[in-house]
Parts: structure tokens; sequence; C-alpha cells
């Protein structure tokens, strides 16, 4: 995991910093960002900050040039990892139910692929383990198949799916499954929404409406990592529409490069609150940026 990125950021910091060349150092540096699927702005931000921090400095007296790249690479990513708001889910589901303002709501957002629907289920045991109830909403009532593919994964975990015919409104079976949990004192409501391109604009009216109707607590994006700038475009276009609260990231024991969690943390400046660590339905863990740090930075 994040072999890629380690190693290329390991070849940064061990190379000889001169002043003569520091222009061109930083120029690698980005372009090594930009091969481990760093997006440009996220790279022009990382490397406009180790410029900043070498401001005043005389590198030539620098007792270790390794140790102060080391240091500053590491601070500029904390900085790009920490959110605007920390969010912790189980503090804020306590929250509403200390409130007697249950169901809390989620919304997983994201395009066909990413293992959005295993997600969901990732994210309905995590919280039955917890001890709160769910019930979860197949307003995906586009994709063929997608009823059934969130009603396998239901079953597996034990959760209740409320779904109408395909075509059907799918604020309309959002809405019902959030009147089904207050009818039924359930905690936790988890809505599936439909995943084609970003681009297509009325999928993304539709959402727009789940959401208007739901008045979700929490609006997920759930993106692969494997698949670079395509996911923050994903996380973009979703943030652009609908707004995202935080991000959720499939297959992070897959992925080589780490660029999609640095570039998505930039972009959206909200958290990743969770990572996909396997196909298992326990395969969830929580997102760790000191240990992501360490990962890319520690040989």
């Amino acid at each position: 995991m994040l072999e890629k990125l380690k190693n290329a950021l390991s070849g940064f910091i061990n190379k000889t910093l001169t002043e003569e060349k520091i222009e061109e150092n930083i120029e690698d540096l980005k372009l090594i960002l930009l091969r481990n699927d760093v997006a440009m702005d996220t790279a022009d931000e990382i490397s406009h900050s180790i410029i900043e921090k070498l401001k005043g400095e005389q590198i030539g007296r620098l007792s270790s040039t390794k140790s102060f790249l080391e240091d500053t690479l590491e601070e500029v990513i904390t900085n790009i990892l920490t959110p605007e708001q920390e969010l912790n889910l189980l503090q804020e589901i306590e929250k509403k139910k200390q409130a007697e303002q249950l169901p809390y709501v989620m919304v997983f957002l994201g395009v066909n692929g990413t293992g959005k629907t295993t997600t969901m289920a990732k994210i309905a045991q995590y919280v039955k383990d917890h001890g709160y109830s769910v019930v979860a909403a197949a307003s995906d009532t586009f994709r063929a198949g997608a009823i059934e593919q969130l009603s396998y994964h239901m079953d597996n975990v034990n959760v209740r799916i409320i779904k109408g015919q395909y075509k059907s409104d799918p604020a309309s079976v959002a809405y019902d499954a959030i009147d089904h949990a207050r009818a039924k004192n359930i905690d936790i409501v988890l809505i599936d929404t439909a995943g084609r391109q970003v681009s297509d604009k009325n999928l993304m009216r539709e959402i727009e409406k789940i959401c208007r109707i739901a008045q979700p607590d929490l609006k997920l994006f759930i993106g692969d990592s494997l698949a670079g700038n395509d996911a923050l475009f994903q996380a973009k276009e979703f943030n652009k529409y609908v707004g995202i609260d935080a991000s959720i990231l499939t297959k992070l024991d897959a992925d080589a490069k780490g660029g999609a969690a640095l570039s998505i943390a930039h972009e959206t400046k909200k958290p990743i609150i969770f990572v996909g660590v396997g196909q298992k339905y326990h395969d969830l863990e929580k997102f760790d940026s000191e240990l992501f740090i360490s990962s890319v930075l520690t040989e």
C-alpha cells in the first residue's frame, strides 16, 4: 500500500538540494506527485509550500537537508489532510439520539464500480456493531440490477431494505425509508443513489432532489482510490451539485500511489472518515492521517 508514492518521495528527500538547482528540484517533485495520482492543484500547493519554507533558509548551512525536507513534507501533507471540521460518525449519531431527533440519515454518492453498495453494507455493519438499528433505501431506481445488488449486500448484514419499482421516483423511496424508520424507531437510514457518470445532468438533478427531500445529516462521497484523478473529478462534481460532508475511499489496501486521498482532501476540505481495505463487511477502517503520512514518508 502506497509504495510508489513512498519511494518517489524518498527519492526526492534523498536528493542533494542546492540553491542553484532548487527550481529544478521542485519541478522534479511536482512530476513525482503527478505520476502518483496527485492532482495538479494539490501538487502546486505542496511545491509552493516547500518553496515558502525554504525562503530565508540558506540551504548550504542546513545541518540536514534530508531532515528539513522530511519535516516540511510532513507538515504540508498534514495540513492538506486536516479538514476544516473533523467528523466522528458515532458521536454525530449519538447527538441526534440524545436530542430525540432520529433517524440519522446518510446519503451515499459515487459512480458505479467504486464499491459504493459494498461500502453501504460495511457502514451498516459498523453502526450495528455499535448498537444502532438500520434500514436502507434503494434509491437507485435507474440502473438494472441495482436494487437486487443492494438487497444482496443488506441481506448479508441483516438489514431491511425499502424499495420501489425500477423507474420510480428515487426521492419517494428515500422518503418512505425515513418514514418507516420514524414509525419503527430505527436509528439510521442509509440511502443509495444512482451512480452513472457525473456528467449526466439529469442524474445529478435527481440526486439533488433526493437530498432536498431527505434532508440528510451526512452526504458521503465514495471514491475508488485506484481511480486517481477520476475520483477527484467525481468528488468535485458531487460537491458542486449537492455538497459532500465527508469521503470514504475504497480499495486503499491495493493503492500503491495514494494521490487520490491527498487530492480529494485538498479539493473538498472535508474529512476522509473511513477507508475500505478488503471485500469483507468488517474491512472498514477509520482513516488515520498520521498512519498515512508515516506510510509515505518513513523509510
